[in-house]
């Protein structure tokens, strides 16, 4: 029963169909778009790989192929191209279908919130490591984004997360209820959505905003060479 990767096909399916919408027109963002899965993916695979080994997380052979790399499972892999993908599309499609960013105005609020409460929540559960780790990442990685691009693209960020929790608790619901997905709670603080680790929400958000981050720091490049080659 490979249902790991029936989940990764299922993920990415749509959203790789509907990237030739041509309000969208999601292809021509891949340039930006696979450069940003990559660095995404180079750092989320090293750390699984670590919490696999030090057996935070593991993996029920039960539901996959027996395809290894770097002692992950294939599908484990999949996970973070095609989650991303299907993320950054939520992302776009909604900045095309609703022209007002209606969250903006509270995403300085929402931000610091998050950097003042999560490492909080991490110092007083440091030998969680899952909490400690992914609480502590996602505030620095919201400092690195306010550094570079204020909350320009955070009110979007945060409409994208939000409306990406559907297909989230579907998609991590069955990784979990399996499981597919076992979680040690030691590393964690034991407290879940249904059987999905509280920490899950979080690790999600830290993915999507530093795809997000690469992925619209690559386009603004690519617009100020394109500025600059129409000035001269």
């Amino acid at each position: 029963m490979y249902i790991y990767l029936y989940l990764n096909i299922f993920t990415i399916l749509f959203p790789l169909l509907l990237s030739f919408d041509k309000k969208v027109a999601f292809y021509k963002s891949w340039s930006a778009l696979w450069p940003a899965i990559l660095v995404n993916a180079a750092l989320f695979i090293a750390w699984d790989a670590l919490f696999t080994e030090a057996g935070v997380w593991g993996f029920n052979k039960e539901y996959l192929t027996g395809i290894y790399i770097l002692n992950l499972p294939l599908e484990e892999i999949l996970f973070f191209i095609t989650v991303p993908y299907a993320c950054v599309f939520i992302y776009d499609v909604l900045n095309a279908y609703i022209r007002k960013d209606i969250l903006h105005p509270y995403a300085k609020v929402i931000a610091v919130a998050l950097i003042l409460i999560l490492p909080l929540i991490a110092v007083f559960n440091i030998t969680r490591l899952y909490t400690s780790i992914t609480f502590i990442a996602l505030a620095v990685v919201h400092l690195v984004h306010l550094r570079y691009f204020d909350t320009r693209y955070l009110g979007r960020f945060y409409l994208a997360y939000l409306v990406h929790l559907v297909p989230f608790l579907l998609v991590n619901g069955v990784l979990t209820y399996l499981p597919i997905v076992w979680y040690n709670d030691n590393f964690n603080l034991g407290l879940r959505i249904v059987s999905i680790p509280v920490e899950d929400t979080m690790y999600s958000m830290l993915m999507l905003l530093i795809t997000i981050s690469v992925y619209e720091g690559l386009r603004q490049r690519k617009a100020v060479k394109q500025y600059k080659a129409l000035v001269v």
